[in-house]
């Protein structure tokens, strides 16, 4: 992908962000995540690119979101598929918390998989771990062998699980093989991403979330050279989802599923800290904003901080 075209990307994510921001802890998720939708629908539509969104928010009746199937941009250009969301974790930013993001996947025509907006299992990790995991193994055996791959103790591996009621098993296995449990309230994009980063302090990411989440860190993973597995675990009342979109809870997904070839990229800016970003910043008379560009072609990986100043 050309690299101006993920600059261009990384004013989108930055523009959300910045409106989303402005909600932080105001406890109404819906506008928050209705004025990032804005701010990413408006700044796509100033680019020279033809984008489809093949992972958003919902179908085009549920507007303000940025729907599946959507066609963003000014048509001049590159055809492209996107994964798109313009707040990751619309609770965290309501009510304060930790973990915050608007998120950009790109990639060619045809590149990035396409599924219903459902639930998968899913198990993630960096680069020197990629061959030590099995998403049917036991999680004492996959800690085992990451441990194992990266040189570590097992009561020094630290892994990332989503707060939820239907993790309790699977936090007590991992508590009982003896590894540690990182628990996050929302976003588990960022949560597969921080494997590939050794400064996250995280080594694996276990559990079930949105199918959306598992592509948007799907493509980043990939091109960092990690491993996410993941296989479709739809909650009551989505089978037929699956059905219609003639998939099963049968198959396996790796990375080079979700992500096919090299015109990929991912970006992404925080709005409220989290493993991977840093949050927006108000310091009058600017605007602080911090992202991340990961390319495909390149496998760059660059930090981008940004002063904007306030008008």
């Amino acid at each position: 992908m050309d690299r101006n075209l993920a600059l261009e990307f990384v004013r989108v994510t930055e523009a959300a962000a910045i409106a989303a921001s402005k909600w932080v802890g105001r406890g109404e998720a819906k506008k928050a995540d209705g004025a990032a939708v804005k701010e990413m629908r408006s700044r796509f539509n100033q680019i020279d690119f033809a984008g489809t969104v093949v992972i958003g928010e919902g179908s085009k009746d549920e507007a303000p979101e940025l729907y599946q199937g959507e066609k963003v941009g000014t048509g001049k250009g590159s055809r492209m598929d996107l994964a798109i969301d313009p707040l990751e974790c619309t609770d965290s930013v309501a009510y304060g918390r930790y973990n915050a993001i608007t998120v950009i996947a790109a990639g060619a025509k045809g590149s990035l998989f396409s599924g219903p907006d459902t639930y998968m299992e899913k198990i993630a990790v960096g680069p020197r771990a990629v061959k030590a995991i099995k998403l049917d193994a036991k999680p004492s055996e996959n800690i085992k062998k990451t441990a194992k791959a990266l040189g570590k103790k097992v009561s020094d591996v630290t892994v990332v699980v989503l707060d939820r009621p239907r993790h309790k098993d699977l936090i007590e296995q991992i508590r009982k093989a003896g590894a540690r449990v990182r628990l996050i309230t929302d976003g588990d994009v960022a949560g597969g991403i921080a494997p590939c980063m050794p400064e996250s302090g995280i080594d694996m990411l276990m559990g079930i979330g949105a199918s959306a989440e598992a592509v948007l860190a799907g493509v980043a993973v990939k091109i960092m050279g990690g491993q996410l597995l993941c296989r479709f675990r739809p909650k009551e009342g989505h089978e037929h989802l699956l059905k219609e979109a003639g998939l099963n809870t049968i198959k396996i997904y790796s990375v080079n599923d979700l992500a096919k070839g090299n015109q990929l990229t991912f970006t992404a800016t925080g709005v409220i800290d989290g493993p991977l970003l840093q949050g927006v910043r108000f310091n009058d008379p600017t605007i602080i904003t911090h992202s991340i560009v990961i390319r495909g072609l390149s496998g760059t990986v660059r930090y981008i901080t940004t002063h904007h100043r306030i008008k």
